[in-house]
């Protein structure tokens, strides 16, 4: 039977933040205090969102660092992150993407071009109703375009710190939904890989 101690699980849990990041009170900084060896996404420049550098931050953490990986995005970040893992390459250290609110692209069109197509890996989208940058509908159908599970939070705000979003719980339970999903799909590979080596 293999060891979990001769694994790479559980995997590392990686904020996303989006524009300005986020501050100590924000659920993503609560978040990262509950899994180990979390990672954080850091910009050169908070106010300035530029997709592709942004992606290229993200993708040159995960390349520093040793996975799988599952990633917890929020606002702008959710674009940096579906733009990084629809460049290639990754889908193998990535195990899931929880995106929280995620930002319009229109609204950041400035940003650079964004193309909302299947991420390649198991993802959760949260929408809410009451979001000033984006709506319910477009939340739902960016969801569709992406392959997510899409979860209404309802009058939620941005789901930031200034909707009240400071220690969330729902939001370790959907990292773990997406860790246990992925969890019996790594042991096989793993398990396959030292029978593979056994009879080397």
């Amino acid at each position: 039977m293999l060891s979990c101690t001769r694994s790479s699980w559980p995997p590392r849990l990686v904020t996303v933040p989006g524009l300005h990041g986020s501050e100590g009170a924000h659920w993503q900084t609560w978040l990262e205090r509950q899994f180990a060896r979390s990672l954080r996404v850091e910009q050169a420049n908070w106010d300035a969102p530029d997709l592709a550098s942004w992606a290229q931050s993200l993708r040159d953490l995960l390349a520093r660092e040793r996975g799988p990986f599952v990633l917890a995005a929020h606002s702008f970040g959710c674009l940096a992150s579906a733009y990084a893992l629809q460049q290639g390459g990754l889908t193998g250290d990535v195990i899931g993407v929880l995106f929280v609110a995620p930002a319009s692209p229109r609204k950041f069109a400035f940003a650079g071009p964004f193309d909302a197509r299947r991420i390649g890996v198991p993802s959760i989208l949260i929408g809410s109703e009451t979001d000033p940058w984006m709506t319910l509908g477009d939340a739902r159908e960016l969801a569709q375009r992406f392959g997510s599970a899409f979860v209404n939070l309802g009058d939620a705000g941005h789901i930031n710190t200034a909707a009240g979003f400071g220690p969330w719980p729902r939001a370790k339970y959907f990292v773990d939904t997406l860790i246990h999903c992925a969890a019996p799909l790594r042991f096989r590979e793993d398990a396959i890989e030292t029978a593979q080596h056994a009879l080397v």
